[in-house]
């Protein structure tokens, strides 16, 4: 028998998958993909296929940037393989940042 902490990262997957597209469920996805860390500095939103990530310096642009492959990877399973279609970052100094 397996334990229950098992069993809910793939129940919660499923529920987040059969969700509907939502601002919502993009910055809930964003958050577990990146984790607390970035997610304090950082927002995304989707708009047409295109994932905006806006970021309070360029260095954590640079880190988006380079760990981009592995967020996406992330992210695809959370929203569905064809709705990403690019990762566009944007550097924003007024965005606050929370570390």
């Amino acid at each position: 028998m397996r334990p229950l902490q098992h069993a809910v990262p793939g129940a919660l997957l499923e529920l987040l998958r059969a969700a509907p597209l939502s601002d919502g469920k993009v910055s809930f996805a964003w958050r577990t993909a990146v984790g607390p860390a970035l997610a304090r500095v950082t927002a995304a939103k989707l708009a047409h296929g295109v994932l905006i990530v806006e970021t309070s310096s360029a260095q954590w642009s640079r880190e988006i940037q380079r760990s981009s492959r592995v967020i996406l990877g992330r992210l695809h399973p959370m929203l569905g393989p064809d709705a990403i279609h690019r990762l566009e970052v944007r550097t924003n100094p007024n965005l606050k940042s929370e570390l």
